[in-house]
């Protein structure tokens, strides 16, 4: 769904889903943006603006999360954090921390790639969020990054590192730049964004946590330090918590924008435009005076048409919009191209059937954040008794609604959901997280076929309900839609089987749709 937007204004947010900590660069008069991906595949979206306001995704740079082995089954809050963009010597550059791994990089020609393999610049655990600086004037190449605690024991700190102009590796052990215990109030700064302006190094970077944070700049001529800071945006008086953690542009004609997240539960990561502008001292000026603004003037750029990340999709020769990912790296056979169109799920047989949130073979995209209805057509041409398939709502409690064939031969109807797993909790000792269980009384889906329905009301709260013939008939409770840890709620379309012998069929998915309500 395309931003709010005027011939003059725009409302926040211009991307309201969940492309989580973005970073944007302009090369051009394109600008261009990375989010988060976490264990989804493939990895690192890009998104193409004339304008700031509308956004289209063009591609991924990671088509497969490295180490392979590691994302064989889901790892949904690990994998790829905060990656940042960066156009130098007419190439493409992507840095990003895998908290378990280390700082990885990809580079390619242009923005569609070719992009290289995931090279492991540095190794370690608890590296997050790097971002790289290659200074003009002097030829030398810099590095920033943040810590995990929870896998490195260490946090509120930004180690810098000199880099080999190259950008294949680092050229000292580092050294904390800057260290926020030593700055009163101050906690959980991360996410920092390097840039050279006006003689002085900046670090654009977020503290104070996820939900309530505020974003801070740092300054100093040297890039090993010392670093002043000054807190340039937080929420103040306004409605939008955490308003930090994102990337500073400059337009053609010279205007400052910049781009950040709004943690938004279920919905996850929201993306903000914020004017900037430069105050008498120097520091950068964020929204209206430092708080973050609902509605603004455009920036000065040529008018575009409306645009936002695709969304529906008709499946043409069973291959699926760049728009979906899988819950971890892909195997060949899960999904069938053909002649026609639709998606052809492969029925996948699994141990886990019995819980979608460790099936690697659900294919995803982001929940919407504004209100609106999901539907899709499905039929179970699958006749292997215990095969299912539906759409869910996927988070850290989940529900989804389908279709599974009996062991009558018979296709019905079913609605399921499980709850939300206890943070770090252990499975039970049968190797279960805890049974999904029916959220409705199963019925009969004559010819194996079923149109899909979830309308999508205000906090994520949604409605299943279905039509095998006779119309549309709800199902089941509302459900409140759930996120991950760092993730916000997916949308999914699955097709599974239980443990046996032998391919166990297909099912197949057409007009999968997402509309937003009717008024009136």
């Amino acid at each position: 769904m395309t931003a709010e937007q005027t011939d003059t204004a725009y409302r926040n947010p211009v991307l309201n889903a969940d492309w989580s900590d973005p970073d944007v660069i302009r090369v051009g008069d394109d600008f261009y943006l990375t989010a988060s991906s976490f264990g989804r595949a493939p990895g690192l979206p890009l998104l193409h603006s004339r304008d700031l306001v509308n956004w289209t995704l063009v591609g991924h740079a990671l088509e497969r999360l490295e180490p392979e082995a590691e994302f064989t089954t889901p790892r949904h809050d690990c994998g790829v954090w905060a990656p940042s963009l960066r156009h130098h010597d007419d190439r493409f550059w992507i840095f990003w921390g895998d908290p378990d791994q280390g700082i990885f990089q990809v580079n390619a020609p242009e923005i569609r790639g070719p992009w290289t393999r995931p090279l492991l610049v540095k190794a370690g655990k608890g590296l997050i969020d790097p971002c790289p600086l290659w200074d003009e004037e002097t030829g030398e190449a810099y590095l920033v990054h943040a810590w995990a605690k929870s896998r490195s024991g260490v946090k509120n700190r930004l180690t810098g590192h000199r880099m080999h102009p190259h950008g294949t590796e680092l050229l000292d052990e580092g050294k904390v730049i800057v260290d926020a215990d030593r700055i009163p109030g101050w906690f959980t700064l991360e996410g920092p964004k390097l840039y050279k302006h006006d003689g002085w190094f900046w670090i654009l970077a977020p503290a104070g946590g996820v939900e309530t944070g505020w974003q801070g700049a740092f300054r100093s001529r040297a890039f090993f330090g010392p670093y002043e800071e000054k807190v340039v945006l937080e929420q103040k008086d306004t409605d939008v918590n955490g308003p930090h953690q994102g990337g500073w542009v400059r337009t053609p004609s010279g205007e400052d924008w910049f781009l950040h997240f709004q943690q938004r539960g279920p919905y996850g990561r929201v993306v903000h435009l914020q004017p900037m502008t430069w105050g008498a001292e120097g520091w950068p000026v964020l929204g209206d005076d430092g708080a973050p603004v609902a509605e603004h003037r455009r920036p000065d750029l040529p008018p575009q048409p409306p645009a936002a990340p695709a969304t529906d999709d008709d499946f043409p020769g069973g291959r699926f919009g760049r728009q979906w990912q899988w819950t971890a790296n892909p195997k060949e056979g899960w999904a069938t191209q053909h002649s026609a169109d639709g998606l052809r799920l492969t029925c996948v047989r699994s141990a886990d059937a019995h819980d979608l949130r460790r099936l690697p073979h659900v294919l995803t995209q982001r929940l919407p954040g504004d209100p609106c209805t999901v539907e899709v057509e499905l039929r179970l041409d699958s006749e292997e008794p215990g095969a299912r398939a539906g759409l869910a709502v996927l988070g850290d409690a989940y529900r989804w609604i389908g279709l599974q064939r009996g062991a009558d031969g018979t296709v019905h109807l079913v609605h399921r959901f499980a709850e939300t797993v206890a943070m770090g909790a252990p499975p039970t000792p049968s190797g279960q997280w805890g049974k999904e269980r029916d959220a409705d009384h199963p019925r009969p889906a004559p010819g194996g076929r079923a149109r899909l329905r979830v309308e999508i009301g205000a906090g994520a709260r949604c409605r299943f309900s279905c039509d095998t013939g006779d119309g549309f008939r709800p199902s089941g409770q509302v459900f409140a839609a759930t996120p991950w840890r760092w993730v916000g709620a997916l949308l999914g379309l699955v097709a599974v089987a239980p443990t046996g012998q032998g391919h166990a069929g297909t099912a197949t998915f057409t007009q999968f749709r997402i509309n937003a309500p009717a008024h009136g």
